[in-house]
Formats: C-alpha cells, structure tokens, sequence
C-alpha cells in the first residue's frame, strides 16, 4: 500500500518539498507519495488526526508550525527539545508523534569544513531558523554573536542557546562586528521586501543567506560582488530533507539529485 508523506504549513504552494521528496522516492524505488498540505495556524493537530486515519508515515513542517509540531508529539529528540521546535515528524501508530529538528544537521552538512578553533561566526537574526544555526554551531564549540533588531531577542537566544563565548547586539552594529567574522549568515526576512546589507570585501569568507531564489538574489549578488564566498539556503533546505528522508526510510538520498531538480525548477520559472 501506497505511504503517505508531505509537508504541512501556511502558505505551502511555493514549497519545493514536493518535487525534492517525489523526485528521491522515485529514484529509489520506495512505494510512497509526498504532497503540500495546507494547514492554517492554530489548526495543526486537528491535521495529525486526520492523517492517523490515513496511511501517513511521516511530515515535514514549516512555518508557522514548528512549535506546535513539538507540542504535539509524545516523543523527541534531543535537537527538537532544545530547540524549542520541529520540522520532521514520525507517526508511529496509536496517536504517538516522534519529533526530530533535521535543520541543525542539514545546515552544518552544508556549512563547508570550518573550524571551530578558528572561524568567528557572525548570526543576523534571533528568529526561529537562527535558533536552530546557534544550537548547532555552539554543540560544535563556534564561537558565535547574533546580532538582531530587537537586542532583548537576541540575548534571550544567547542565554538559551549559546555558552559563555557567545555574544549579542543589535543589527545596527554589525559594521563593528563583520570585520571580526570569518562566516556570516543571514537569517533575516529584509530579502522579502528587496533590502540589502551593505559587506565590505569579503576576501573569500563565507556569506551564507538562508533564503534562496528571487528573495535572496540581491544580497547574494551584493555579496559576490564582494568578493565572499556565497551559500544560499536551497542547500539547506535539500540537506535537511536528506537527513527527514533518512529518518523516514533508512537510506539518505542523494543531495546532488535533489539539489540538480530545485535550481532546474527555480530556473524554468525565472
């Protein structure tokens, strides 16, 4: 019998976890179906129970979902828990839910070959996703600054989240704190409404935009011009799915196979 699969949030038509997971089950032969499922906020555990009734194995989750996803499973894991959120959930019968948080290690497999001993990590952002990137980075010892508008959310993230190295501000000094990094990150959402970050040279560092497509064009355009060495998020979005598929089946797919068809998908509609 044909397994259920999907990812659920709200908006979801723009999501390219469809064609990522459908593209994996294929090329490996697994006898599963994966769709976007449209769930308006507040309403998400009365989705998990209308997918217990049906033949579901597990979903992904995004925005604005995270933090219910959590709240509504029995089980999770260590990364969920601290986190505070989940984006990967395992059904495993008799209404018990297994969260996992996949973005952590989906964000580091593609980070590159850093080294905690010396890279400074420079974080624009204290939102959800960025609190994910500061769990990761602090459990592999990076010394981090998270730098955001709101300077309360970015000390409430540090002091959850980071060690004593870890240090926070407000994003309006980053000018004093860019020089010092080694990789910057973008978590912020100014892509959306075509803002930018003025960088100085780059000389080869690591600009790393958690966005991807037409949102993050101009800051990464910006930053290649300036001589960084960019990352956009459509790499992390394909790792994490990686490691949910892994979760799922026991296999991880291919991350170039899945890599190849988004950029071919983000190219047919530019």
């Amino acid at each position: 019998m044909t397994k259920l699969l999907g990812v659920i949030g709200d908006p979801i038509a723009h999501s390219l976890s469809p064609l990522i997971h459908n593209g994996w089950l294929r090329d490996m032969g697994f006898n599963a179906t994966y769709e976007a499922m449209q769930v308006p906020d507040g309403q998400f555990a009365d989705a998990l129970k209308l997918l217990e009734a049906r033949e579901i194995l597990g979903v992904n989750v995004t925005l604005p979902h995270k933090h219910a996803a959590l709240n509504a499973s029995v089980e999770a894991s260590q990364a969920a828990a601290k986190i505070g959120a989940a984006n990967t959930l395992t059904f495993k019968g008799d209404g018990r839910w297994h969260a996992d948080n996949t973005d952590a290690p989906g964000f580091m497999a593609v980070l590159g070959e850093p080294s905690p001993a010396t890279d400074k990590v420079l974080i624009l952002g204290a939102g959800g996703s960025a609190r994910a990137l500061v769990y990761a980075l602090v459990n592999q010892g990076y010394p981090i600054t998270v730098l955001n508008r709101t300077v309360e959310k970015a000390k409430a993230l540090t002091d959850e989240l980071g060690d004593e190295k870890s240090v926070y501000g407000s994003i309006k000094q980053y000018k004093d704190h860019i020089d010092k990094a080694t990789i910057v990150i973008n978590t912020t959402s100014m892509g959306y409404s075509g803002d930018r970050l003025d960088l100085p040279a780059g000389v080869g560092r690591t600009f790393f935009d958690i966005s991807y497509g037409k949102i993050s064009e101009t800051q990464v355009r910006h930053a290649e011009q300036m001589g960084w060495a960019v990352k956009d998020g459509l790499t992390m979005l394909v790792a994490q799915a990686a490691f949910s598929f892994e979760i799922w089946f026991g296999e991880r797919p291919s991350f170039e196979s899945g890599l190849r068809r988004c950029r071919n998908a983000l190219k047919a509609v530019s």
